[in-house]
């Protein structure tokens, strides 16, 4: 069974910058061998890409709304992807998800969600 645990959450005020960790552990799981993408769902609108990146690191991918200002990184050794979130906005708070992309290209087809970690910009 595959788990992503992900943190770095927090309060922060617009123009700050916050790092996001997902953490991944299955004994199935070969983690580099499949994309990872990020998600999040602000308060009473629908889950959205944010942003994903190939098995190996090499290829990335982003919504238009966090172009330029998140960058999505991932060490395999540590099982871990990254969001690095700069130049923060109030429309960037939500909740935000780690998720396995079995097609990369294809966020549609994540699976194995991790629980969340709340990002919250205060203006």
């Amino acid at each position: 069974q595959v788990q992503l645990v992900e943190s770095g959450g927090g309060l922060v005020q617009a123009g700050g910058s916050l790092r996001l960790s997902c953490a991944a552990s299955g004994l199935t799981f070969t983690f580099n061998l499949f994309a990872m993408g990020w998600f999040r769902q602000a308060p009473g609108k629908e889950r959205e890409f944010v942003a994903a990146i190939s098995g190996s690191g090499g290829s990335t991918l982003y919504a238009d709304s966090v172009k330029g200002r998140f960058t999505i990184s991932r060490d395999n050794a540590k099982k871990t992807v990254y969001l690095q979130m700069n130049s923060l906005e109030p429309e960037d708070t939500a909740i935000y998800f780690c998720a396995v992309i079995l097609r990369y290209g294809e966020p549609s087809s994540a699976t194995y969600w991790g629980q969340g970690t709340r990002v919250t910009v205060s203006s």
